[in-house]
C-alpha cells in the first residue's frame, strides 16, 4: 500500500484552508454554514488531539476499485472519483484524494483503497434523517501498488 494522501501534509502546504475554515466556524453571523467546532477548531492541536483520542467519530472505508471516472462537469483535471466494492459486495462512490497529482493514476480498476475520514459536526443540525449532520473530512488515503487477486 502507498499512502497517497495525508490531510496534515495538505494543510502544511495550504495553511489558508485552516484559517478560512476556522473563521467560518467562529462567524456567528452565519449560524448554518461551516463546522460547529465541537471537537476544536479545524486543524488546531485540540482538533487533531480529539482525532487521535478517537473522541471525534471516524469513518474507515476500504474496497476494491471497480471503476475510476470524472464526476462533475470539469473533465480537464482527469478522474476524481472511484467506485469501491466493499467486502460485503456493496458498491459506493469515493472521491480521489492525493497530495501528488501523479498518484491519481494509481487509482485503477482492481486495486485496493483504504481511507479514513473524520466526521466533524456541521453548524446546521440536524441532518435530513434527524441524526447528526457531519462533514466528512478526508484524513488519509492509501492505494495498493498491485491489483487485488
Amino acid at each position: 500500500m502507498k499512502r497517497v494522501f495525508s490531510l496534515s501534509d495538505e494543510l502544511k502546504r495550504a495553511p489558508e484552508r485552516v484559517a478560512l475554515t476556522q473563521a467560518l466556524t467562529k462567524d456567528e453571523s452565519r449560524p448554518f454554514i461551516g463546522l460547529k467546532g465541537s471537537y476544536g477548531l479545524f486543524g488546531s492541536q485540540e482538533w487533531w488531539g480529539n482525532i487521535e483520542l478517537r473522541k471525534m467519530p471516524l469513518l474507515f472505508v476500504s474496497g476494491q476499485i471497480s471503476r475510476a471516472y470524472v464526476a462533475g462537469q470539469d473533465r480537464s483535471a482527469g478522474n476524481n472519483t472511484i467506485d469501491l466494492i466493499a467486502r460485503d459486495g456493496s458498491v459506493f462512490p469515493v472521491g480521489i484524494y492525493t497530495n501528488d497529482k501523479q498518484d491519481v493514476e494509481l487509482f485503477r480498476e482492481g486495486y485496493w483503497v483504504e481511507m479514513v475520514y473524520a466526521l466533524d459536526e456541521l453548524k446546521q443540525q440536524p441532518a435530513s434523517d434527524g441524526g447528526v449532520n457531519y462533514s466528512k473530512v478526508a484524513l488519509e488515503a492509501a492505494v495498493s501498488l498491485q491489483p487485488v487477486k
